[in-house]
């Protein structure tokens, strides 16, 4: 374990990292909360029903999903610090009106919050990518996963636990504050979204617009980074002469390629996975009169995960990402053959330790083959792929569990991990074969 402990104590050291992740993970907790915070707000506070708050849900999520890529492109054109603040002003317009909204308004803002949320975790991997040398990024994605096993953990038990105490309108208050709080941390902080060898390389190839990435120009960034693994300051461009056209942006058929495509499959598909997971364990409690220990079962879920994720990140190797998703899929089907909370705690540390593992090699991936003058908008299509996944994972495998019995969700939830482990592997064995040190060195372990 020392050196696990020196291998991250060197992540941390690198200058900035440490203030992100601390900042990003207040405003990821509050984030995570958010849903369930509506949730409590509408059943409680409104008098209505869970399919109501269900819809309320359903609509913050889609604007997740579609604002995720969108906002990643305007951080590409127009920088970090402007576009995080116009987030920060809409979270906090919408939660502080939460409690006076009636539903349907509510239902349309909500969309509209969703859809230009703080963009905390696509702007977390973009700096994480940016600050962090080649031979470094495994490490980092790693405490990145971590930290999201953490947030999960902690933010919806928060809102729980208050709506104990206090009103449902006070809590949405909270949240709201937190995800205002944590979104100004982001603005303050600035961190660099480009390595200082992109920035460099960028110039040398275009003379002009600081902000922007001519295509191929992270080839060379990546080649370099282990030399020059400190990370410059990126703050975007600005509104100059070159404003409103996408002049030396890589065009999307350019990057967007079946590399990139069998990454967001198996994204999808691994949150898929674990948001059937998340409501198979709740099914298979509620069977047995069980439900009170659905917490106990999913904190040793995410202590799984989170030392799943720790070892993996300083492992001397790393293991294909359709292999890891393959065998998060195989060890969660035998999940459903546990009846009681005691071996069903026993039964999901398999999953949990390969969770974090999986999840960061899908965000170290993704960052390699992205260009830097599109990782903004890359990353935001990671976003929406897991959004979409875990809303999929809710519904596909809540019509198994109807359908069949508890168990089958485990073994539908497995189902689609292994169907995704399955369908990016084949399209990354279409994929042409990456030049050495190009951003795509990612497909070889793909």
């Amino acid at each position: 374990m020392t050196g696990t402990a020196i291998g991250y104590r060197q992540i941390l050291g690198v200058p900035g990292m440490a203030s992100l992740l601390g900042v990003s993970f207040l405003a990821r907790t509050a984030i995570t909360a958010d849903a369930m915070a509506l949730t409590m707000y509408v059943v409680l506070g409104l008098r209505l029903s869970y399919g109501a708050a269900g819809a309320v849900v359903a609509s913050l999520t889609a604007g997740l999903a579609l604002g995720g890529p969108l906002l990643g492109r305007v951080i590409d054109r127009w920088g970090l610090r402007p576009v995080v603040l116009v987030t920060v002003a809409v979270q906090a317009v919408f939660w502080l009106a939460v409690p006076v909204l009636p539903y349907g308004a509510l239902l349309a803002a909500a969309f509209v919050a969703g859809a230009l949320m703080v963009p905390a975790s696509s702007v977390t991997r973009q700096g994480i990518a940016a600050m962090t040398a080649a031979g470094q990024r495994r490490a980092a994605f790693a405490l990145e996963s971590v930290q999201g096993e953490l947030s999960y953990m902690v933010g919806p038990a928060v809102v729980i636990l208050c709506a104990a105490q206090t009103s449902p309108g006070k809590v949405v208050w909270g949240v709201g504050a937190a995800i205002v709080v944590g979104g100004l941390g982001i603005a303050l902080l600035d961190p660099p979204l480009r390595a200082a060898s992109e920035t460099a390389d960028q110039g040398q190839g275009q003379g002009q617009d600081q902000g922007r990435t001519q295509p191929g120009s992270g080839a060379a960034a990546e080649a370099t980074e282990a030399t020059a693994p400190r990370a410059g300051k990126s703050t975007g461009p600005g509104p100059g002469p070159g404003a409103g056209t996408d002049t030396g942006r890589p065009r999307r058929r350019e990057w967007l390629g079946t590399g990139m495509i069998a990454v967001l499959t198996m994204v999808l598909g691994t949150t898929m996975l674990l948001g059937g997971v998340d409501l198979a364990i709740v099914a298979t409690l509620q069977a047995s009169d069980q439900v009170a220990w659905a917490s106990a079962v999913v904190a040793v879920l995410a202590v799984a995960s989170v030392t799943g994720g720790l070892l993996y990140g300083v492992r001397a190797r790393p293991l294909p990402i359709w292999l890891l998703l393959g065998l998060l899929g195989l060890v969660t089907v035998p999940a459903g053959l546990a009846r009681d909370w005691p071996w069903l705690c026993l039964a999901v540390v398999p999953t949990g330790f390969l969770t974090a593992p999986t999840l960061s090699a899908l965000a170290d991936a993704l960052a390699r083959l992205a260009p830097p003058g599109v990782r903004g908008e890359a990353m935001g299509l990671h976003s929406s792929a897991q959004s979409v996944g875990f809303a999929l994972g809710s519904a596909v495998i809540g019509v198994a569990i109807d359908a069949s019995a508890p168990a089958g969700g485990f073994a539908a939830a497995g189902l689609a991990g292994l169907g995704a482990a399955l369908g990016g592997c084949l399209l990354a064995r279409r994929a042409p074969l990456p030049r050495p040190g190009t951003p795509e060195t990612a497909k070889a372990k793909l």
